[in-house]
């Protein structure tokens, strides 16, 4: 009979917070299956003083990491509940699960909310806080192909989580630069099609649930003037969204997320459109 729930986890390089996103998932489930992409510090140490199941797997992106992840716990365990390195889950988000799987669950597949971090400060106004599916039936649950955000899913009605997974990003902004430059390319090969995406993938809808309408917002940015879509976005995350309440974090956060990586985005989709040939 399947065991009723595994924490799968992706790590590289997590020394520095692996410990608490662990004790935290630990508070739902003792099994925890990690999948470590050969870090060059003390993760697998750790990993293994806590008790993790860890196996190595070199990373090639992330939906064939979690795909991959999934197919090997899904024959063993009822549910999966999945995690970055440096999502820790608070304590509502873990009575929530706990009091879920304990009873007769009414869906098949739940949505989470993420708290986001910058510069090491929670962002209680300013950050984006987006909903994932993270904890569903093995065997209802998939990573999109996409290039850049992806997201699970599934064809299985969801419902959601009170409580939050904290993504306690501890990236200096040289690092949390490096990675959204990196991740502006993947954005504008998306944007530009076509891609290697295959399989389901998230569709937008304005009626859909959180992570739906987003994608359907997002897309709606898209068809907006190119320089004035990134300032616009910037304004409503610092002004309406009270941004600025989170102090200088928060304005250094609305600056580099809307007026840097979105315009960044921009500038690439513009550079390869002209790198194009003209007929």
């Amino acid at each position: 009979m399947p065991k009723p729930l595994c924490v799968v986890i992706l790590t590289f390089n997590s020394a520095s917070i692996i410990r608490e996103t662990v004790a935290q998932a630990k508070k739902v489930s003792t099994h925890v299956y990690v999948v470590d992409s050969f870090s060059s510090d003390a993760t697998p140490a750790i990993l293994q003083e806590l008790g993790c199941t860890v196996v190595q797997r070199a990373f090639a992106n992330y939906s064939d990491q979690r795909n991959w992840a999934i197919s090997q716990v899904e024959q063993a365990f009822e549910w999966q509940l999945h995690l970055d390195a440096d999502e820790v889950l608070d304590e509502a988000a873990v009575a929530e699960i706990n009091t879920l799987l304990a009873g007769e669950p009414r869906f098949d597949a739940y949505l989470i909310r993420r708290r986001d971090y910058f510069m090491g400060k929670m962002l209680r106004f300013s950050g984006v806080n987006p909903w994932h599916l993270r904890l569903f039936r093995s065997g209802v649950g998939r990573c999109e192909a996409r290039l850049y955000d992806q997201h699970f899913v599934t064809s299985a009605a969801a419902g959601q989580l009170r409580g939050y997974m904290h993504d306690k990003n501890s990236a200096r902004l040289t690092d949390w630069i490096a990675s959204h430059n990196r991740w502006s390319d993947a954005e504008a090969r998306e944007k530009l099609g076509p891609t290697a995406a295959s399989g389901d993938i998230l569709q937008p809808r304005l009626f859909g649930d959180a992570r739906e309408r987003t994608r359907y917002i997002k897309n709606l940015y898209y068809k907006l003037p190119t320089g004035l879509r990134s300032l616009g976005y910037f304004v409503y995350r610092y002004v309406f969204r009270l941004g600025f309440l989170d102090g200088r974090t928060g304005f250094y956060f609305a600056f580099f997320q809307a007026l840097w990586f979105r315009m960044l985005v921009d500038a690439k989709m513009y550079e390869k459109r002209q790198q194009q040939p003209q007929n």
